[in-house]
């Protein structure tokens, strides 16, 4: 059964692409996974994860496909991913 939400035009469940840039640092990617997980326990890293490298090799950005339940679990993903000090973007 989908859930459709008068403040959003998503049905749920469905998949959502979440792009997530920080510094190329050793412990970007598996932070990022980390806080993915908390937030959608199902993501899969080696079937949703895409990495993709700055031309400068300074910056890494990541797309990441999560089995989205909710406006309140992709908010609350947003958040975390956002607040944390090795990501600088997230949209």
């Amino acid at each position: 059964m989908s859930e459709k939400s008068q403040d959003t035009l998503l049905e749920f469940p469905c998949r959502f692409p979440l792009k997530v840039m920080g510094d190329k640092h050793e412990e970007f990617v598996p932070v990022v996974i980390e806080e993915v997980r908390i937030h959608a326990p199902d993501f899969d890293a080696e079937l949703d994860l895409m990495m993709r490298e700055s031309s400068s090799g300074r910056y890494l950005s990541l797309t990441l496909t999560v089995n989205a339940t909710s406006k309140e679990q992709l908010d609350n993903l947003y958040r975390s991913l956002s607040g944390h000090p090795l990501v600088k973007v997230v949209l």
